[in-house]
């Protein structure tokens, strides 16, 4: 089973130009993260969900607290929001069968993917109104996950041969980012803070997958204590502060936060599943969790 590609799919005009730079990471540029053993984390968790909508996904927030995520209508379709200030606004990219708000810089520019009706998935960033769409080239696939305050965007990629790659997309240049020893479950850049810092997951050769950050060239892999195959790195803010999700040693999804090298499980109450997108410079954390049926939430910090 592709690991990052399931988690991935979680997140799951005018053309943005640009040339192609291939690159690989030197597999000597590669360390293991020293973590502590987890620690239930204090947060105080408000539900959040789409007016009318069958499921609702909280899956980006900017440092002022505009969230943005996906919902399912009344019809089935998969839809983009943003909610701020307590109002909700829906948007779909045009041409699309189905739209996903992935994440939302302190501008207000949104990045996020849609599927066209030959189901091919494409990215986008959404400035004042306007869509500018993009695609990782010769793709067959470009899912994007994340952006930074320099409209720097990373994601994940499909080759021909169906495998992911991870990308950086900066000033106009496409880069590929591959885990050096990844297996056929490929790499996913999943976030990136202002510091140019990126976290995200890689499938090894068994078929598990690991969280890795990537920093000043260097990766370093991140397993959360205890966790029975899967540790998916999401977010990083530009404080350091890193989430994602692993399963538990009954195989359900639980989110997580990662400080100053201690791990803490963040866990909406009564879920049965937990998972932890992004977070801000707050340490606010929103997400998705599933209790009598699928939710978004925003999760603030307790201060002690």
């Amino acid at each position: 089973m592709n690991k990052p590609g399931r988690f991935r799919n979680l997140l799951s005009f005018s053309v943005l130009a640009g040339f192609i730079v291939i690159a690989s990471f030197p597999l000597a540029s590669f360390a293991r993260l020293s973590t502590s053993a987890s620690v239930e984390g204090a947060y105080d968790f408000i539900a959040i969900n789409f007016p009318g909508a069958t499921a609702t996904r909280a899956i980006g927030l900017n440092n002022r607290g505009d969230i943005v995520g996906d919902y399912i209508d009344s019809n089935g379709v998969r839809r983009g929001y943003l909610l701020s200030d307590d109002q909700f606004t829906s948007f779909d990219a045009p041409g699309s069968t189905q739209t996903v708000g992935l994440a939302i810089n302190n501008a207000g520019i949104i990045c996020g993917r849609f599927t066209d009706s030959n189901q091919m998935a494409h990215g986008f960033l959404l400035e004042k109104g306007e869509f500018s769409i993009f695609d990782f080239p010769g793709a067959t696939g470009t899912i994007p996950q994340d952006l930074n305050e320099e409209g720097q965007v990373v994601g994940a990629y499909t080759d021909s041969s169906g495998i992911d790659h991870g990308f950086l997309l900066s000033r106009g240049d496409f880069t590929s980012i591959d885990v050096p020893g990844a297996g056929a479950g490929g790499t996913v850049a999943g976030g990136i803070n202002n510091w140019g810092q990126i976290v995200g997951n890689y499938g090894d050769t068994a078929g598990n997958a690991h969280g890795f950050l990537l920093s000043k060239g260097t990766f370093t892999t991140i397993d959360f204590p205890g966790a029975l195959d899967t540790t998916i790195a999401n977010g990083i803010s530009a404080n350091g502060e890193i989430v994602g999700i692993y399963d538990d040693s009954n195989g359900r999804g639980q989110g997580f936060a990662l400080f100053n090298g201690n791990f803490t499980t963040v866990d909406f109450p009564g879920a049965f599943i937990t998972y932890a997108f992004r977070v801000n410079e707050r340490g606010q954390i929103v997400g998705m969790y599933k209790q009598s049926g699928q939710h978004g939430f925003l999760a603030t910090p307790i201060p002690h």
